[in-house]
């Protein structure tokens, strides 16, 4: 075989590009959640690595037989488990554009575009989702792509140490009087990051959440005074915007006066519902942001680019670099010495970096942010329909507030026969729908939010709900 020359990788990508459009236009024809079980993919795979080129066509045979039936469709209009985890045209593109280039941007100077055009498309989300200017680039605050929303909590954890020991605090751990608070239904990332610190989940406090599964700043307030009278020290609150099991929101302004009568930091953490700022009847979700000293969504959930790109801001951006910052030598410059330029090395856990800007720049380009609010409204309509066909079904119950896009609901005959309703839609092949437990009920979710789904999807999982009730 020849080698992978420029004309061979030409001929290639042409071809790619033509099998990755073909998949999204025909999408919808395979069954949502992959019937492979366990083992099936590695049967069909050979035990050594090929000593010899094989060609484009054989590994493209191979992505048809073997990776594509173990593929649980996260692209399909029928997907509606998790969160979405949304891809579009132009977003490969940009992914494509990234690894061509084959960036590594951990300093402005290995590739300053990489460097400037983050800052810059970071500094447009904030406008466009109306977030504090604080966080703009142009003040003490400013953003940084992560990889997601676990990593930005993680940063966080670490710069409100930073801050709340004035720069004293341990390179490893925490001090062993720290404690830190978020709800009883944040994301499980929170009790990672607090692992990952040094601190362990025994000392990050799980707040008791309301009627509406929202944290009950009440019970904040009164763990973090327990704490101080037992000669504790509260440094860090996280609240969450839009939740993982129902979407609900944490009363950001209550919270943010606690932080700032305690001293707290607080990390607001908006993956899923961040996206939905972009329309100016959803920004109320952000009251009280003003207050927050960090702030994270994913971009790779609503806004039509794909995994990973999630976007971290901060207020004070010295609290994260000095205490993630370490400059060896051979990473030393003229323009990191004379703090001309950012360099995002020192704003994440890893050294190395890609270009993800490019995806999201892409996207922003190429839809506007008009067609992502559309998208956005016709999302939360679909799930504003189901949920009322819900609501009025004799044997349905929504199990929680409707919430922009995500429909929570059990049936009433209880936890066993909720349980066989999603099992048996999953197993068809129709649809792919996923659950959480509140207050020991077996709930099933229904997320909105694939950029596929219209009308005529909701439809046609209402009709099957409804023939399994």
């Amino acid at each position: 075989m020849k080698q992978f020359d420029d004309e061979a990788f030409r001929k290639a990508g042409y071809e790619m590009i033509d099998w990755i459009a073909d998949y999204h236009k025909n999408v919808e024809s395979y069954p949502v959640l992959s019937k492979a079980q366990p083992g099936n993919i590695l049967s069909k795979l050979p035990t050594k690595a090929p000593e010899m080129p094989e060609s484009f066509s054989e590994i493209m045979k191979d992505v048809d037989d073997i990776i594509m039936p173990g593929i649980t469709h996260w692209q399909s209009p029928n997907f509606f488990a998790f969160f979405p985890s949304n891809n579009s045209g132009p977003s490969v593109l940009g992914e494509m554009l990234s690894a061509g280039l084959g960036v590594q941007g951990m300093l402005w100077l290995t590739s300053p575009a990489c460097t400037e055009l983050e800052i810059k498309v970071l500094d447009w989300l904030v406008d466009l989702l109306d977030l504090p200017q604080m966080y703009k680039s142009t003040g003490a605050g400013g953003g940084v792509i992560q990889d997601t929303a676990s990593s930005a909590s993680l940063c966080a954890l670490l710069a409100a140490r930073h801050q709340v020991s004035e720069g004293n605090a341990p390179k490893t751990g925490m001090p062993d009087n720290f404690a830190a608070y978020t709800s009883d239904q944040a994301h499980s990332s929170m009790a990672k990051a607090a692992n990952i610190a040094g601190m362990g989940t025994e000392r990050l406090r799980m707040i008791s959440t309301d009627e509406n599964f929202a944290m009950q700043s009440e019970a904040l307030e009164k763990a973090i005074l327990e704490d101080k009278a037992s000669g504790g020290q509260p440094f860090f609150v996280a609240a969450t915007i839009g939740t993982t099991s129902t979407l609900a929101n944490d009363p950001l302004p209550e919270i943010a006066e606690i932080c700032k009568k305690h001293h707290c930091w607080l990390h607001v953490d908006a993956a899923m519902s961040g996206t939905a700022a972009i329309c100016e009847e959803y920004r109320k979700i952000h009251k009280g942001l003003e207050n927050a000293d960090s702030y994270t969504f994913n971009p790779h959930k609503w806004m039509l680019t794909n995994f990973d790109c999630n976007a971290f801001y901060l207020k004070d951006r010295k609290m994260l670099t000095h205490t993630m910052s370490i400059l060896p030598e051979y990473l030393r410059n003229a323009a990191t010495e004379k703090s001309e330029v950012v360099d995002y090395r020192d704003w994440q856990v890893p050294l190395g970096r890609r270009f993800r800007a490019l995806k999201l720049w892409f996207v922003l380009r190429m839809y506007g942010a008009e067609h992502i609010r559309e998208m956005v409204r016709k999302h939360v309509g679909l799930a504003e329909d189901l949920a009322e066909r819900i609501a009025s079904h004799p044997k349905l119950v929504l199990a929680a507030p409707l919430s922009l896009n995500l429909v929570c609901f059990r049936h009433t005959d209880g936890n066993e026969k909720t349980q066989q309703i999603m099992e048996e839609i999953n197993a068809s092949g129709n649809a792919y729908l996923s659950h959480t437990k509140l207050n020991e009920h077996y709930v099933i979710r229904v997320s909105v939010g694939q950029a596929k789904t219209e009308k005529e999807h909701i439809d046609r999982l209402w009709g099957i709900i409804e023939d399994r009730c």
